[in-house]
């Protein structure tokens, strides 16, 4: 396990609302090119739904006054998840991506919870997962190691820091748009995976 986040946890749920949704935000921006890629593969799913959500979550930071019917919001997210029964890697990191938004919906309806943490260990888990995947049969040791070192978990976890310092500073409308710009990464997701068409 990366021992690293203890401290890094602590700090997250030290953040005011606001700070915590803008985090958790930035993190879903970077899942959706998973749930994009799921949905290219296997013709399920609507990441035009899952993103429009999210771009009314930054509105709603942007314009805290603003008039967002979050609760019919989420009703629209549930409609976005994989079948149940595809079990598939794809369909697992694409329910990240939809579990991660649902999550910062439920503190915009008053119910925070963990759910910054949910959304921060959801994205590692991912990375996790992914590398697991590929690395094929290792014992549990070595995969610790593997895991910890990997490029892609060290990658993941600058990423968390730099959301989490950008996030720390005050966010006015200029510090959110550069913070949703950090988030989608160029296209690329925890996974390092991208749509050739959609950067």
């Amino acid at each position: 396990m990366v021992a690293k986040p203890s401290g890094f946890y602590q700090l997250l749920q030290t953040l005011p609302l606001n700070a915590q949704q803008a985090f958790m935000a930035a993190l879903c921006e970077r899942l959706i090119p998973n749930y994009a890629l799921y949905e290219q593969t296997t013709g399920q799913g609507d990441s035009h739904t899952l993103k429009t959500v999210l771009s009314l979550v930054w509105e709603r930071l942007q314009v805290p006054g603003a008039s967002i019917d979050f609760a019919r919001q989420a009703e629209k997210l549930a409609e976005c998840e994989p079948p149940e029964d595809d079990d598939s890697f794809g369909a697992r990191r694409a329910l990240d991506a939809v579990v991660a938004v649902n999550a910062l919906l439920d503190t915009l309806q008053g119910d925070a919870g963990e759910a910054v943490l949910d959304v921060s260990r959801t994205s590692r888990a991912g990375v996790r997962a992914f590398i697991e995947l590929t690395e094929g049969e290792v014992d549990a040791r070595k995969l610790a190691l593997i895991i910890r070192d990997h490029p892609l978990m060290e990658d993941e976890n600058d990423f968390q820091d730099a959301v989490l310092e950008a996030v720390s500073a005050p966010l006015d409308k200029a510090a959110l748009k550069e913070l949703r710009v950090l988030g989608r990464n160029g296209g690329v997701s925890n996974l390092g995976l991208s749509l050739d068409d959609d950067a």
